[in-house]
């Protein structure tokens, strides 16, 4: 085994830097995975038999409530590549610690569109599949070819395609029956040679046209990208400057006579009608209707310009966002009696 494989376990490893919430908590190991040797190497490492697993990536969908008193496997697993093309599409693999905003960049760099409405949505490719990320009518399944992931029990390397990932929204078999039993390694895209922009949402369209690109040309890949990293920016808090792991809802499902119910109670409800004939109501809407958005309790708040999003304003505890993301599902359920469910891991 080549020396740099083996594993080395840094003991009591702050977590600050790993958590985009930037809560002060830390683990009683941690080691960083640069090689995919090196992670067989840890999980089968006789320290840390036994002992709980948390993967971090960029630590963007996570919310730590305490000390982790196990071993974190931080990874940090990089490269980009074409891996093959054939007449309609290029296939691109990324390691599993890379950006997922840069890697997206990258793409587009090199003439190969087709992520771009999925720009500036934190963390790494690794997690990208967990909770199949989407925005902007476009979801990361519909641009999946396959992943590598390690199972941590076995140390087994397995390849899964997109039915083996069950996609669904905000979902895949990692958040279901694979929950915490896999590290994904690297993930393969499939990106279409024949592209077409995706630039049908409301705050899309406004950036796009304001930039220039209304009428009757369609616009660019690069454009679009544009378009939705301004989107992102004014409407989302930099974690950097204020702790956040993005939308802290998902936007809730109801059944069509649910829906039709509420909207008797509330014409202006925002909704977007499924494929199925359910309909997806925006979360962001029922919470600023409770008039939550800008308030705080104690350090932890919704966030000002979109209640979607919970924030530490410093100092706060994942018990705080915690106590502040119940209060704000009370509220929802009891005006509209939608249950909203939280998108990131709580630990």
């Amino acid at each position: 085994m080549h020396h740099s494989d083996s594993p080395a376990f840094m003991a009591d490893y702050p977590l600050k830097a790993h958590n985009t919430f930037g809560f002060d908590v830390r683990a009683r190991f941690a080691c960083r995975i640069e090689h995919e040797a090196q992670l067989l190497a840890a999980v089968r490492d006789p320290r840390v038999a036994g002992l709980p697993r948390l993967v971090l990536g960029g630590g963007s969908n996570v919310v730590l409530t305490g000390d982790f008193d196990g071993l974190v496997v931080l990874i940090a697993l990089r490269g980009r590549r074409v891996v093959r093309e054939d007449e309609n599409a290029w296939y691109v693999e990324a390691g599993g610690g890379e950006s997922w905003h840069e890697f997206v960049a990258w793409t587009l760099a090199h003439g190969m569109p087709g992520l771009e409405n999925l720009a500036l949505i934190p963390g790494t490719v690794g997690a990208a599949p967990i909770q199949n990320i989407g925005a902007y009518g476009l979801e990361m399944g519909e641009r999946f070819a396959s992943l590598r992931a390690v199972e941590l029990a076995t140390g087994e390397v397995v390849e899964l395609d997109a039915q083996a990932c069950g996609f669904g929204y905000r979902d895949s078999f990692f958040k279901r029956e694979g929950r915490d039993r896999f590290v994904i390694t690297s993930v393969t895209f499939r990106l279409p040679k024949a592209w077409q922009p995706r630039a049908g949402y409301a705050d899309l369209a406004r950036a796009l046209a304001a930039d220039g690109h209304g009428g009757d040309a369609a616009p660019s890949a690069q454009a679009v990208f544009d378009a939705v990293v301004a989107v992102r920016r004014a409407k989302l808090p930099d974690p950097l400057e204020l702790g956040n792991a993005g939308s802290f809802f998902k936007n809730p499902v109801v059944d069509a006579a649910q829906f039709e119910a509420l909207k008797r109670m509330e014409p202006e409800v925002v909704s977007y009608p499924q494929a199925d004939g359910r309909v997806k109501l925006a979360a962001g809407w029922l919470i600023d209707r409770c008039g939550w958005k800008g308030r705080a309790m104690g350090a932890a708040a919704v966030h000002e310009r979109q209640a979607l999003v919970l924030v530490n304003r410093g100092g706060a505890s994942g018990a705080d966002i915690l106590a502040l993301a119940k209060a704000v599902q009370r509220d929802v359920f009891e005006r509209f009696g939608v249950e909203l469910e939280a998108e990131p891991v709580c630990l």
